[in-house]
Protein backbone atom coordinates (compact mmCIF):
# COMPACT_ATOMS: atom_id res chain seq x y z
CA UNK A 1 0.00 0.00 0.00
CA UNK A 2 1.28 3.49 -0.87
CA UNK A 3 2.08 5.64 2.02
CA UNK A 4 1.08 9.96 1.11
CA UNK A 5 3.42 11.86 3.35
CA UNK A 6 1.57 14.07 5.35
CA UNK A 7 2.11 17.96 4.25
CA UNK A 8 -0.57 19.81 5.37
CA UNK A 9 1.32 22.23 7.51
CA UNK A 10 2.39 23.77 4.03
CA UNK A 11 -1.42 24.53 3.95
CA UNK A 12 -1.36 27.16 6.36
CA UNK A 13 1.34 29.19 8.28
CA UNK A 14 1.94 28.13 11.79
CA UNK A 15 0.57 31.16 13.56
CA UNK A 16 -2.87 30.79 12.29
CA UNK A 17 -5.44 27.73 13.53
CA UNK A 18 -7.84 26.51 11.55
CA UNK A 19 -10.49 29.57 11.85
CA UNK A 20 -7.66 32.09 10.97
CA UNK A 21 -7.21 33.36 14.54
CA UNK A 22 -3.73 34.17 15.69
CA UNK A 23 -1.33 31.88 17.67
CA UNK A 24 1.06 33.45 19.82
CA UNK A 25 4.17 31.90 19.70
CA UNK A 26 6.24 31.28 23.21
CA UNK A 27 9.69 30.41 21.65
CA UNK A 28 11.90 28.77 24.42
CA UNK A 29 15.12 30.86 25.14
CA UNK A 30 18.12 28.79 22.66
CA UNK A 31 21.56 28.22 23.93
CA UNK A 32 24.79 26.96 21.82
CA UNK A 33 27.49 27.30 19.82
CA UNK A 34 25.61 29.63 17.28
CA UNK A 35 23.42 31.98 19.45
CA UNK A 36 26.89 32.78 21.30
CA UNK A 37 27.83 33.82 17.85
CA UNK A 38 24.82 35.43 16.42
CA UNK A 39 24.65 37.61 19.81
CA UNK A 40 28.20 38.86 19.13
CA UNK A 41 27.35 39.47 15.40
CA UNK A 42 24.08 41.17 16.97
CA UNK A 43 26.23 43.39 19.71
CA UNK A 44 28.54 44.35 16.29
CA UNK A 45 26.22 45.44 14.43
CA UNK A 46 24.09 47.22 16.67
CA UNK A 47 26.99 49.32 17.90
CA UNK A 48 27.43 50.14 14.37
CA UNK A 49 24.05 51.01 13.92
CA UNK A 50 23.77 53.34 16.76
CA UNK A 51 27.21 55.27 16.25
CA UNK A 52 26.51 55.50 12.59
CA UNK A 53 25.00 58.81 12.36
CA UNK A 54 27.45 60.09 14.67
CA UNK A 55 30.78 58.87 12.88
CA UNK A 56 32.60 60.97 10.31
CA UNK A 57 34.68 60.96 7.58
CA UNK A 58 35.87 64.35 6.24
CA UNK A 59 33.74 66.19 8.11
CA UNK A 60 30.92 63.90 6.74
CA UNK A 61 28.36 61.39 8.34
CA UNK A 62 29.26 57.93 7.42
CA UNK A 63 25.58 57.07 5.89
CA UNK A 64 22.82 59.65 5.48
CA UNK A 65 20.10 59.47 3.02
CA UNK A 66 18.01 62.96 3.05
CA UNK A 67 15.46 62.31 0.75
CA UNK A 68 13.65 65.34 1.20
CA UNK A 69 16.59 67.54 0.23
CA UNK A 70 17.66 65.30 -2.25
CA UNK A 71 21.29 64.69 -0.66
CA UNK A 72 22.51 61.15 0.30
CA UNK A 73 26.22 60.82 2.30
CA UNK A 74 27.85 56.91 2.16
CA UNK A 75 31.35 56.92 3.54
CA UNK A 76 31.57 60.29 3.79
CA UNK A 77 31.40 60.86 -0.06
CA UNK A 78 28.38 63.78 -0.84
CA UNK A 79 26.10 62.14 -3.84
CA UNK A 80 23.25 64.48 -5.78
CA UNK A 81 20.24 63.87 -8.05
CA UNK A 82 23.30 64.08 -10.62
CA UNK A 83 24.19 61.13 -9.60
CA UNK A 84 20.87 59.30 -9.64
CA UNK A 85 22.62 57.21 -12.44
CA UNK A 86 24.58 55.16 -9.55
CA UNK A 87 21.88 54.28 -7.47
CA UNK A 88 19.39 52.90 -10.19
CA UNK A 89 22.49 50.89 -10.87
CA UNK A 90 22.81 50.06 -7.39
CA UNK A 91 19.51 49.01 -7.56
CA UNK A 92 20.29 46.15 -10.40
CA UNK A 93 23.21 45.24 -8.69
CA UNK A 94 21.33 44.92 -5.15
CA UNK A 95 18.82 42.66 -7.12
CA UNK A 96 21.42 40.60 -8.79
CA UNK A 97 23.16 40.04 -5.65
CA UNK A 98 20.19 38.97 -4.02
CA UNK A 99 19.39 36.59 -6.38
CA UNK A 100 22.90 35.26 -6.65
CA UNK A 101 23.84 34.88 -2.88
CA UNK A 102 20.26 33.30 -1.68
CA UNK A 103 20.89 30.87 -4.48
CA UNK A 104 24.07 30.05 -2.93
CA UNK A 105 24.00 30.86 0.27
CA UNK A 106 20.08 30.87 1.23
CA UNK A 107 18.74 32.74 3.64
CA UNK A 108 22.12 33.32 5.97
CA UNK A 109 20.67 36.89 5.72
CA UNK A 110 17.64 36.79 7.60
CA UNK A 111 19.31 34.53 10.94
CA UNK A 112 21.94 37.32 11.13
CA UNK A 113 21.91 40.79 9.40
CA UNK A 114 18.04 41.58 8.88
CA UNK A 115 17.23 44.41 11.43
CA UNK A 116 14.28 42.67 12.15
CA UNK A 117 16.03 39.65 13.16
CA UNK A 118 18.87 41.20 15.17
CA UNK A 119 15.94 43.44 17.29
CA UNK A 120 13.66 41.32 17.49
CA UNK A 121 15.78 37.96 18.57
CA UNK A 122 19.01 39.88 20.03
CA UNK A 123 17.05 42.51 21.66
CA UNK A 124 13.37 42.49 22.42
CA UNK A 125 13.36 38.77 23.16
CA UNK A 126 15.73 38.41 25.76
CA UNK A 127 14.12 41.48 27.21
CA UNK A 128 11.21 39.71 27.82
CA UNK A 129 13.26 36.44 28.46
CA UNK A 130 14.90 38.34 31.45
CA UNK A 131 11.74 40.16 32.63
CA UNK A 132 8.69 37.41 32.43
CA UNK A 133 11.12 33.97 32.31
CA UNK A 134 11.33 31.60 29.89
CA UNK A 135 8.29 30.53 27.79
CA UNK A 136 7.18 28.25 29.82
CA UNK A 137 6.70 31.32 32.80
CA UNK A 138 5.47 33.97 29.31
CA UNK A 139 2.68 30.84 29.29
CA UNK A 140 1.67 30.76 32.95
CA UNK A 141 1.95 34.68 33.41
CA UNK A 142 -0.33 35.42 30.62
CA UNK A 143 -2.91 32.58 31.57
CA UNK A 144 -3.01 33.91 34.95
CA UNK A 145 -5.15 37.04 36.32
CA UNK A 146 -4.27 40.93 36.39
CA UNK A 147 -2.76 40.68 39.95
CA UNK A 148 0.40 42.70 41.03
CA UNK A 149 2.97 40.76 39.78
CA UNK A 150 1.30 40.64 35.91
CA UNK A 151 0.83 44.82 36.08
CA UNK A 152 4.93 45.32 37.15
CA UNK A 153 6.15 42.65 34.67
CA UNK A 154 3.81 43.79 31.59
CA UNK A 155 4.34 47.09 32.79
CA UNK A 156 8.25 47.33 32.57
CA UNK A 157 8.57 45.33 29.77
CA UNK A 158 6.28 47.07 27.65
CA UNK A 159 7.84 50.29 29.12
CA UNK A 160 11.49 49.23 27.64
CA UNK A 161 10.34 48.40 24.48
CA UNK A 162 8.77 52.08 23.63
CA UNK A 163 12.20 53.40 25.03
CA UNK A 164 13.75 51.72 23.13
CA UNK A 165 12.01 51.72 20.27
CA UNK A 166 12.01 55.38 20.50
CA UNK A 167 15.85 55.10 20.68
CA UNK A 168 15.36 52.99 17.46
CA UNK A 169 13.58 55.63 15.00
CA UNK A 170 15.62 58.67 16.64
CA UNK A 171 18.43 56.97 15.49
CA UNK A 172 16.69 55.83 12.05
CA UNK A 173 15.40 59.89 11.84
CA UNK A 174 19.24 60.90 12.31
CA UNK A 175 20.23 58.72 9.17
CA UNK A 176 17.57 60.86 7.17
CA UNK A 177 17.85 64.38 8.07
CA UNK A 178 21.58 64.19 10.52
CA UNK A 179 22.53 63.94 13.79
CA UNK A 180 22.59 67.63 13.85
CA UNK A 181 19.23 68.28 13.33
CA UNK A 182 18.10 65.16 15.63
CA UNK A 183 19.91 67.21 18.28
CA UNK A 184 17.52 70.53 17.78
CA UNK A 185 14.63 68.74 17.97
CA UNK A 186 15.08 66.17 20.96
CA UNK A 187 16.74 69.78 22.64
CA UNK A 188 14.52 72.23 21.26
CA UNK A 189 11.55 73.05 22.02
CA UNK A 190 8.61 70.73 20.20
CA UNK A 191 6.69 73.47 18.59
CA UNK A 192 9.92 74.88 16.96
CA UNK A 193 10.13 71.08 14.90
CA UNK A 194 6.62 69.95 15.26
CA UNK A 195 7.11 67.57 11.74
CA UNK A 196 10.25 66.07 13.03
CA UNK A 197 8.93 65.63 16.27
CA UNK A 198 5.71 64.19 14.95
CA UNK A 199 7.91 61.58 12.49
CA UNK A 200 9.77 60.39 15.70
CA UNK A 201 6.19 59.96 17.19
CA UNK A 202 4.89 57.89 14.42
CA UNK A 203 8.17 55.71 13.83
CA UNK A 204 8.36 55.03 17.75
CA UNK A 205 4.41 53.87 17.52
CA UNK A 206 5.72 51.51 14.37
CA UNK A 207 8.51 50.16 15.72
CA UNK A 208 6.79 49.45 19.39
CA UNK A 209 4.00 47.94 17.41
CA UNK A 210 5.95 45.65 15.12
CA UNK A 211 8.48 44.19 18.07
CA UNK A 212 5.96 44.19 20.85
CA UNK A 213 2.83 42.74 19.03
CA UNK A 214 3.86 41.85 15.23
CA UNK A 215 6.90 40.32 15.78
CA UNK A 216 7.03 36.91 13.51
CA UNK A 217 4.31 37.69 11.22
CA UNK A 218 6.90 40.63 9.54
CA UNK A 219 8.77 37.78 8.00
CA UNK A 220 6.10 35.12 7.57
CA UNK A 221 3.23 37.68 6.13
CA UNK A 222 4.92 40.92 4.98
CA UNK A 223 8.73 40.25 3.85
CA UNK A 224 8.48 39.57 0.07
CA UNK A 225 12.09 37.81 0.46
CA UNK A 226 10.54 34.92 2.73
CA UNK A 227 8.30 34.35 0.02
CA UNK A 228 11.16 35.22 -2.75
CA UNK A 229 13.02 31.81 -1.56
CA UNK A 230 10.37 29.73 -2.95
CA UNK A 231 11.98 30.46 -6.33
CA UNK A 232 15.39 31.42 -5.05
CA UNK A 233 16.34 28.40 -3.45
CA UNK A 234 17.19 25.17 -5.20
CA UNK A 235 18.71 21.41 -3.77
CA UNK A 236 21.80 22.96 -3.94
CA UNK A 237 21.30 26.38 -1.94
CA UNK A 238 23.05 26.26 1.77
CA UNK A 239 20.39 25.81 4.18
CA UNK A 240 18.96 25.19 8.13
CA UNK A 241 17.99 21.56 7.16
CA UNK A 242 17.34 18.25 8.82
CA UNK A 243 18.79 15.49 8.12
CA UNK A 244 16.12 12.85 7.27
CA UNK A 245 18.05 10.37 6.12
CA UNK A 246 19.49 10.00 9.50
CA UNK A 247 17.13 11.44 11.76
CA UNK A 248 14.26 8.87 10.65
CA UNK A 249 12.63 6.49 11.72
CA UNK A 250 11.94 9.25 14.69
CA UNK A 251 11.61 7.68 18.15
CA UNK A 252 12.21 8.38 21.57
CA UNK A 253 15.59 7.71 23.18
CA UNK A 254 15.91 4.46 25.85
CA UNK A 255 18.73 4.36 27.59
CA UNK A 256 21.65 1.55 26.34
CA UNK A 257 19.41 0.68 23.48
CA UNK A 258 20.98 0.05 19.65
CA UNK A 259 18.67 2.57 18.03
CA UNK A 260 20.26 0.86 14.67
CA UNK A 261 18.24 -2.50 15.71
CA UNK A 262 15.34 -1.05 17.16
CA UNK A 263 15.08 0.84 13.47
CA UNK A 264 15.10 4.32 14.80
CA UNK A 265 16.65 7.13 13.42
CA UNK A 266 18.89 9.41 15.48
CA UNK A 267 16.19 11.82 16.07
CA UNK A 268 14.53 11.08 19.47
CA UNK A 269 11.84 12.76 18.48
CA UNK A 270 12.25 15.39 21.47
CA UNK A 271 10.38 18.38 19.59
CA UNK A 272 13.26 20.95 21.10
CA UNK A 273 13.35 22.30 18.10
CA UNK A 274 10.25 23.21 17.46
CA UNK A 275 9.77 24.83 20.86
CA UNK A 276 12.72 27.17 20.32
CA UNK A 277 11.84 28.44 16.85
CA UNK A 278 10.51 31.94 17.05
CA UNK A 279 8.18 31.66 13.91
CA UNK A 280 6.79 28.09 15.18
CA UNK A 281 7.92 25.58 12.59
CA UNK A 282 9.18 22.27 12.66
CA UNK A 283 12.36 22.18 10.56
CA UNK A 284 12.41 18.21 10.07
CA UNK A 285 9.05 18.91 7.46
CA UNK A 286 11.98 20.48 5.19
CA UNK A 287 12.52 24.10 3.81
CA UNK A 288 9.80 26.10 4.81
CA UNK A 289 8.71 30.01 3.85
CA UNK A 290 8.76 31.09 7.76
CA UNK A 291 12.22 29.52 8.17
CA UNK A 292 14.26 32.15 9.19
CA UNK A 293 17.80 30.64 9.24
CA UNK A 294 17.95 31.47 13.12
CA UNK A 295 20.06 28.39 13.77
CA UNK A 296 18.08 28.37 17.26
CA UNK A 297 17.13 24.46 15.99
CA UNK A 298 20.57 23.35 15.19
CA UNK A 299 21.70 24.44 19.30
CA UNK A 300 18.40 22.52 20.51
CA UNK A 301 19.33 19.61 18.70
CA UNK A 302 23.07 19.70 19.08
CA UNK A 303 22.45 19.67 22.89
CA UNK A 304 19.83 17.06 22.75
CA UNK A 305 22.92 14.50 20.61
CA UNK A 306 24.85 15.64 22.69
CA UNK A 307 23.22 14.20 26.20
CA UNK A 308 22.51 11.14 24.13
CA UNK A 309 25.73 10.01 23.00
CA UNK A 310 25.06 10.73 19.48
CA UNK A 311 26.43 12.64 16.84
CA UNK A 312 25.81 16.67 16.52
CA UNK A 313 24.23 18.00 13.06
CA UNK A 314 21.29 16.30 13.23
CA UNK A 315 19.99 19.90 11.81
CA UNK A 316 22.53 21.86 10.24
CA UNK A 317 23.53 23.94 7.45
CA UNK A 318 23.67 22.21 4.37
CA UNK A 319 21.85 21.70 0.86
CA UNK A 320 19.28 19.04 0.11
CA UNK A 321 20.93 17.70 -2.43
CA UNK A 322 24.01 17.04 0.06
CA UNK A 323 21.31 15.66 2.48
CA UNK A 324 19.81 13.16 -0.43
CA UNK A 325 23.06 11.86 -1.46
CA UNK A 326 24.39 10.89 2.44
CA UNK A 327 26.61 13.80 1.88
CA UNK A 328 27.72 16.10 4.58
CA UNK A 329 29.14 19.94 5.22
CA UNK A 330 29.43 22.76 2.21
CA UNK A 331 31.07 21.91 -0.91
CA UNK A 332 32.70 24.35 -3.16
CA UNK A 333 31.30 23.13 -6.61
CA UNK A 334 31.79 25.30 -9.92
CA UNK A 335 28.25 26.74 -9.56
CA UNK A 336 29.42 28.17 -5.85
CA UNK A 337 32.49 29.40 -7.12
CA UNK A 338 31.40 31.21 -10.05
CA UNK A 339 28.06 33.04 -8.36
CA UNK A 340 30.47 33.96 -5.27
CA UNK A 341 33.18 35.24 -8.08
CA UNK A 342 30.11 37.38 -10.11
CA UNK A 343 29.11 38.23 -6.22
CA UNK A 344 32.49 40.01 -5.50
CA UNK A 345 32.93 41.33 -8.96
CA UNK A 346 29.55 43.42 -8.96
CA UNK A 347 30.15 44.81 -5.55
CA UNK A 348 33.60 45.89 -6.33
CA UNK A 349 32.46 47.44 -9.56
CA UNK A 350 29.80 49.12 -7.85
CA UNK A 351 32.47 50.28 -4.85
CA UNK A 352 34.68 51.24 -7.85
CA UNK A 353 32.05 53.66 -9.20
CA UNK A 354 30.81 55.24 -5.98
CA UNK A 355 34.02 56.36 -4.83
CA UNK A 356 35.90 56.78 -8.30
CA UNK A 357 33.35 59.13 -9.30
CA UNK A 358 34.43 63.21 -10.36
CA UNK A 359 34.51 66.05 -7.75
CA UNK A 360 31.95 67.87 -9.75
CA UNK A 361 28.94 67.56 -12.09
CA UNK A 362 29.00 70.17 -15.30
CA UNK A 363 26.37 70.97 -18.10
CA UNK A 364 27.49 73.65 -20.90
CA UNK A 365 24.94 74.24 -23.80
CA UNK A 366 24.87 77.12 -26.20
CA UNK A 367 23.11 80.19 -25.37
CA UNK A 368 19.65 79.74 -26.82
CA UNK A 369 18.83 82.26 -29.27
CA UNK A 370 22.09 83.68 -29.89
CA UNK A 371 23.73 82.96 -33.58
CA UNK A 372 27.52 82.66 -33.95
CA UNK A 373 29.82 85.57 -34.54
CA UNK A 374 32.62 86.08 -36.94
CA UNK A 375 35.28 88.09 -35.95
CA UNK A 376 37.92 90.49 -38.31
CA UNK A 377 40.87 87.79 -36.89
CA UNK A 378 39.11 84.83 -38.72
CA UNK A 379 38.20 83.22 -35.89
CA UNK A 380 34.44 82.42 -34.85
CA UNK A 381 33.03 82.29 -31.74
CA UNK A 382 29.73 80.97 -29.77
CA UNK A 383 28.36 82.12 -26.23
CA UNK A 384 27.52 78.97 -24.03
CA UNK A 385 25.95 79.46 -20.27
CA UNK A 386 27.68 77.06 -17.72
CA UNK A 387 26.45 75.21 -14.82
CA UNK A 388 28.72 73.58 -12.21
CA UNK A 389 27.79 71.42 -8.92
CA UNK A 390 30.70 70.96 -6.25
CA UNK A 391 30.39 67.67 -4.90
CA UNK A 392 32.74 67.80 -2.35
CA UNK A 393 33.10 69.62 1.36
CA UNK A 394 35.76 72.10 0.30
CA UNK A 395 35.97 75.13 -1.79
CA UNK A 396 37.69 74.64 -5.00
CA UNK A 397 38.54 77.11 -7.61
CA UNK A 398 38.84 75.62 -11.67
CA UNK A 399 40.01 76.15 -14.81
CA UNK A 400 38.12 75.53 -18.04
CA UNK A 401 40.19 74.58 -21.12
CA UNK A 402 38.90 73.70 -24.86
CA UNK A 403 40.28 70.58 -26.37
CA UNK A 404 39.24 72.16 -29.78
CA UNK A 405 39.55 76.08 -30.19
CA UNK A 406 39.74 78.66 -27.29
CA UNK A 407 37.66 78.86 -24.43
CA UNK A 408 37.33 82.47 -22.30
CA UNK A 409 35.01 82.47 -19.36
CA UNK A 410 33.25 86.12 -19.02
CA UNK A 411 34.18 88.20 -16.79
CA UNK A 412 37.08 85.98 -15.04
CA UNK A 413 39.53 84.05 -15.33
CA UNK A 414 38.48 81.38 -13.11
CA UNK A 415 35.94 79.62 -11.44
CA UNK A 416 35.26 79.31 -7.85
CA UNK A 417 32.58 76.82 -6.02
CA UNK A 418 31.88 76.84 -2.40
CA UNK A 419 31.51 73.79 -0.65
CA UNK A 420 28.55 71.36 -1.73
CA UNK A 421 27.60 74.58 -3.81
CA UNK A 422 27.36 75.73 -7.38
CA UNK A 423 28.07 78.06 -9.89
CA UNK A 424 26.79 79.33 -12.77
CA UNK A 425 28.43 81.70 -15.81
CA UNK A 426 29.12 82.28 -19.27
CA UNK A 427 32.07 81.37 -21.37
CA UNK A 428 33.23 81.94 -25.72
CA UNK A 429 34.35 78.80 -27.21
CA UNK A 430 36.76 80.69 -30.56
CA UNK A 431 37.44 78.39 -33.34
CA UNK A 432 39.53 79.29 -36.42
CA UNK A 433 37.49 78.51 -39.64
CA UNK A 434 40.09 75.96 -40.83
CA UNK A 435 39.23 73.72 -37.70
CA UNK A 436 35.72 73.02 -38.63
CA UNK A 437 34.65 70.50 -40.22
CA UNK A 438 31.38 71.95 -40.96
CA UNK A 439 28.51 73.79 -39.44
CA UNK A 440 27.87 71.81 -36.71
CA UNK A 441 30.12 69.96 -34.87
CA UNK A 442 30.89 68.11 -31.52
CA UNK A 443 33.54 70.02 -29.20
CA UNK A 444 35.15 69.00 -26.05
CA UNK A 445 35.91 71.40 -22.53
CA UNK A 446 38.11 70.28 -20.07
CA UNK A 447 38.00 71.34 -16.25
CA UNK A 448 40.74 71.22 -14.31
CA UNK A 449 41.74 71.78 -10.50
CA UNK A 450 45.14 72.92 -10.05
CA UNK A 451 46.63 71.46 -12.96
CA UNK A 452 44.48 68.44 -12.18
CA UNK A 453 41.85 67.08 -15.17
CA UNK A 454 38.62 66.54 -13.20
CA UNK A 455 35.99 66.42 -16.12
CA UNK A 456 35.41 66.39 -19.51
CA UNK A 457 32.19 68.19 -20.94
CA UNK A 458 30.68 67.65 -24.55
CA UNK A 459 28.77 70.50 -25.95
CA UNK A 460 28.10 71.78 -30.09
CA UNK A 461 30.13 74.73 -31.53
CA UNK A 462 28.04 76.29 -34.82
CA UNK A 463 29.87 77.57 -37.46
CA UNK A 464 28.82 80.13 -40.51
Amino acid sequence: MKTVEKTDFRDKISTVDQSGKRLWIYPKMPKGKFTNWRHIVNTILLIILFAGPFLRINGQPVLMLNILERKFIIFGQIFWPQDFYLFGLAMMVGVIFIVLFTVVYGRIFCGWICPQTIFMEGVFRRIEYWIEGDWTAQKKLDKQEWNTEKVWKKGLKHSIFFLISFIISNTFLAYIIGSEELLKIVTEPPTEHLSGFIAILVFTGVFYGVFAFFREQVCTNVCPYGRLQGVLLDKKSIVVAYDYKRGENRGKFRKNENRSTALKGDCVDCSLCVSVCPTGIDIRNGTQLECINCTACIDACDSIMDNVGLEKGLIRYDSEENIAEGKSGFNWNARSIAYTIVLIAITGLLTGLLFLRTDVDATILRTPGMMPQSHEDGRVSNLYNYKIINKTNREITLELESLTGTATLVGKNQITLPAQGTAEGALFIYMEKGEMSGISQPVVLQIFEDGRPLKKVKTKFIGR
